[in-house]
């Protein structure tokens, strides 16, 4: 492993710097990740990786202990890059007295607008092409979405937002919201994006945002928004 990864430019040879060692993984991540979508992830044999990503098989096996933790690598890389950052969120002691809809709207627009376009981020719509094409043969894609926490992190940031600005509604009520509103926002426009229909143009895109933060918030005033 040392050898492979003195191999790599800049080094000086003995223990490799914890940057070329980061490197050798990235290598395999970007390897791995290459061949599931050009042959999907049944026909991606270990070996095959190994041999893309220009490493011994001992090399791989010293940093994934088998395919199943290498595929939840990739995943959790593809989501963690389209991740969209935490909104910034006002201390309560900023906020007005009285609930400002139109303060928590432009928020929730935000957020919205952001999370779409990760959703629809090449990479995201290719990993999500595999998991539907392959997951039922290899549950393994589906642990590895699981595994990766992008959905529940973005209830968590969602809910922390509605909260900041709405604090009497009951937690539990907005994190069914929240869900729903993920849904809704993101299950069509992706489906589209995939052939599924005329996928939306950027104008479409910022409607679909807007009037599904109208249902949104409809919902969780009980309709007086």
């Amino acid at each position: 492993m040392q050898a492979e990864l003195a191999a790599q430019p800049g080094s000086r040879g003995g223990r490799p710097s914890r940057e070329a060692a980061a490197q050798l993984g990235e290598r395999i991540l970007d390897a791995a990740m290459d061949l599931m979508l050009e042959q999907g992830y049944g026909a991606t044999s270990i070996e095959a990786v190994a041999a893309r990503a220009g490493v011994s098989k001992r090399t791989f096996y010293h940093r994934f202990e088998d395919k199943a933790a290498l595929v939840q690598a990739v995943v959790a890389r593809v989501i963690e890059r389209a991740r969209p950052a935490r909104p910034p969120l006002a201390t309560a002691s900023s906020l007005p007295s009285a609930p400002d809809l139109d303060a928590l709207r432009r928020a929730l627009e935000d957020f919205g607008a952001s999370t779409l376009r990760a959703a629809l981020s090449p990479q995201v719509l290719a990993l999500y092409r595999l998991i539907i094409g392959e997951s039922h043969r290899f549950p393994d894609l589906l642990r590895a979405v699981a595994l990766s926490g992008g959905r529940a992190q973005a209830v968590r940031n969602l809910v922390d937002l509605m909260q900041l600005h709405l604090p009497e509604l009951d937690p539990a009520r907005l994190e069914f919201a929240a869900q729903q509103f993920l849904q809704m926002l993101v299950s069509l426009p992706q489906l589209r994006a995939m052939g599924i229909g005329d996928a939306m143009s950027p104008a479409d895109c910022e409607a679909w945002v807007s009037r599904t933060v109208d249902l949104l918030l409809g919902g969780i005033r009980g309709g007086s928004a």
